[in-house]
């Protein structure tokens, strides 16, 4: 398992055989991503998780890795991060 996968797992207090929602669209996430890209070869710094979100394979495609919403994951993720963590 890779390390932001697992680094959100425990942040959201979820298993690998629990059911992940999709922040987005809430059917199963097949994805951990990272809201701010690491880029080719980055740094683990962006491994935090306030930047990582799961999604679907589909959101994945259509949201991920496009600076146009990158404000809009940000947004999503916190909304879903206090409803899920009590933050």
């Amino acid at each position: 398992m890779r390390k932001h996968t697992q680094i959100y797992l425990q942040g959201m207090g979820l298993k690998k055989c629990d059911f992940i929602p999709c922040e987005v669209c809430g059917r199963q996430a097949v994805d951990i991503h990272h809201i701010k890209a690491r880029g080719m070869g980055g740094s683990n710094d962006k491994d935090v998780i306030e930047n990582l979100m799961a999604l679907d394979r589909e959101c994945h495609i259509k949201y991920g890795d496009r600076k146009q919403y990158i404000e809009f994951l940000k947004t999503v993720h916190h909304e879903y991060m206090e409803r899920h963590r009590g933050i």
